[in-house]
């Protein structure tokens, strides 16, 4: 099999965490047929080889983000704009996506990318709470749990078809923390490299972005000579 056709039944099969702490709910749009299509289309376009990726791994996706298209650290303007996905939701984006996008188009454009590189995450679904984003290691107790799902889902992906000898972590501190803790015991990695988290760029280091998409690219070159 492929590494799309692989992507897609994983999508199509994946279900949340159960045992979800109180207030907590998870962001599942995988069963809605707008988002098989996406996914279907997306992984089809990009990944209908069996060529190895390198895995970048985010911490979970966001309500306007992945949330949505099912496809990590991807909004819906960005599947219409640098990916030529159509698809039936309005023009919105996420700061993740936008910057993701950017480094994306510095490395030479989907395609180029894509072939090389997996965009996942230790979640592949998100959680809300009171209807704002939830990181998974900002509950105490949903880290907890989440814990063996999160192992199952890494393994799963990981099974697409991704690179063993090293992974790129995004976002340092709690989600590096986290994701090293399961690489130390559990050995999916030889080795985890790390870049800052998007969502920090664009919020609070807007002005120094070219420096951190070339942070991204160093390592994406790094992995790629690995």
């Amino acid at each position: 099999m492929t590494f799309a056709e692989k992507a897609i039944q994983y999508f199509a099969r994946l279900k949340p965490p159960g045992r979800l702490p109180p207030g907590v709910q998870p962001l599942y749009p995988h069963k809605d047929p707008a988002v098989q299509a996406v996914i279907r289309e997306f992984f089809s376009r990009y990944y209908s080889d069996e060529q190895q990726r390198t895995m970048l791994i985010g911490i979970n996706p966001g309500r306007m983000g992945a949330g949505i298209t099912g496809v990590n650290f991807t909004a819906p303007r960005q599947l219409a704009q640098f990916l030529g996905i159509p698809h039936p939701w309005s023009d919105s984006s996420e700061l993740s996506a936008e910057f993701i996008y950017d480094v994306v188009s510095a490395y030479g454009g989907p395609i180029a990318f894509f072939s090389q590189f997996y965009l996942g995450s230790v979640s592949p679904i998100g959680f809300v709470r009171d209807g704002k984003n939830l990181n998974y290691y900002d509950d105490p107790l949903l880290q907890e749990r989440i814990r063996p799902y999160a192992l199952k889902q890494l393994k799963a992906q990981i099974d697409f078809g991704v690179r063993r000898s090293v992974a790129i972590c995004i976002g340092g501190d709690k989600n590096l923390k986290f994701l090293q803790a399961l690489n130390d015991e559990h050995k999916l990695f030889n080795e985890l490299r790390v870049v800052p988290h998007p969502r920090f760029i664009q919020q609070y280091r807007r002005s120094a972005k070219q420096s951190y998409v070339q942070q991204y690219l160093d390592e994406l070159l790094y992995c790629i000579k690995k």
